[in-house]
């Protein structure tokens, strides 16, 4: 039998809980048995929502008791500071402490940003921890990196996105030799901010991912780039507007189809295709973003997520550790760290 994976499940953050936390959990575990997942949050609420799935395996679902919560308002750092019985710090704790392997939360996410690098902490030769989500696109999906971790990335920041981002598409998605870009206002070398003019010769110069340019906000949902690096404020604009073009767009092809009786017929041939193709551009179908360089594993998902999304991200995590990608980024961050001492000697 496969290695059992722990995965702690913040069952009171997000704007569904307890409800949607806790049914993603038990999906997790009735469907995959090498997956024990902690619930972290109120005890008595969360065995109220349990009472509600009888048939599902009680051995692999614990309880991790906290009492405070941090809502989405409060200020980060001071959160995590001063509400130490919450569940996202007692999961982060579970993590740090070797309880468990990850933690998935859809709860605030500066507390979990701000948390995942004080209390987990940071691997060693890690300068900047990024958040990086996977964007559906017309060849499947890309890695954005970073979408909201690193508002004043440095350089050498963006070069150390690149690698990480590489090492997890071809680990976790199998993408040999995954193609990287940085985001810029134009294809050519020499357009863009002074941090992508700065950036762009050090990833060209780096031998150890397939760098292939500059890439424009319109050619992303093409697929052109498997890894898309840029500083958060840039990667949150592009993300945020990729889901609310992607809403507004699902919701209108829905208009269309019921605006007549020739299209509701219509709708009825392509229902099945569609519905196929729509749920391609479904966020939770990749179970959230994954907080990188971490000496543990910590994934934010959407704030509105439901059952499925939490499923697919304590799903990711199990991935994640099975294929050592925390090890993995470690080792190639801290062997440039070397490397680069042993130059400047």
């Amino acid at each position: 039998m496969a290695e059992i994976v722990k995965v702690v499940v913040d069952a009171m953050g997000g704007d569904n809980a307890p409800v949607e936390p806790v049914k993603g959990a038990v999906e997790a575990v009735m469907e995959r048995e090498d997956i024990l997942v902690i619930l972290a949050g109120q005890s008595d609420v969360i065995r109220k929502e349990l009472a509600k799935y009888p048939n599902c395996p009680k051995d692999r679902i614990q309880i991790l008791n906290a009492s405070e919560i941090i809502e989405t308002a409060e200020p980060p750092v001071f959160a995590v500071k001063k509400k130490k019985d919450s569940s996202i710090v007692k999961g982060l704790m579970a993590v740090r402490n070797k309880e468990a392997d990850a933690f998935v939360s859809s709860g605030s996410t500066g507390a979990v940003l701000v948390g995942g690098q004080i209390l987990v902490g940071r691997s060693k030769g890690v300068e900047r921890p990024p958040l990086a989500p996977l964007l559906p696109t017309a060849k499947g999906v890309s890695l954005l990196i970073d979408c909201g971790a690193n508002v004043d990335a440095r350089p050498s920041h963006l070069v150390q996105f690149a690698k990480m981002g590489s090492i997890y598409m071809e680990d976790i998605l199998g993408i040999k030799n995954p193609r990287v870009a940085i985001v810029n206002n134009g294809a050519e070398e020499e357009k863009g901010n002074a941090l992508v003019k700065e950036t762009f010769p050090l990833l060209k110069a780096c031998k150890d991912i397939n760098f292939i340019g500059s890439i424009e906000a319109r050619d992303i949902p093409s697929g052109y780039a498997d890894v898309i690096v840029c500083e958060a404020f840039v990667g949150n604009v592009i993300l945020k507007l990729y889901e609310g073009v992607g809403i507004t767009l699902i919701r209108k092809i829905k208009e269309g189809l019921v605006s007549s009786l020739r299209s509701k017929i219509g709708a009825l041939l392509v229902k099945p295709a569609l519905k196929d193709m729509l749920k391609t551009f479904d966020a939770s179908e990749h179970g959230g973003a994954p907080l990188l360089g971490l000496k543990g594993l910590v994934v934010k998902t959407h704030g509105n997520a439901v059952a499925v999304e939490i499923k697919n991200a304590v799903f990711q995590c199990v991935q994640f550790k099975q294929n050592g990608i925390n090890e993995r980024i470690a080792k190639q961050l801290n062997q440039d760290k070397e490397e680069k001492a042993e130059a400047e000697v």
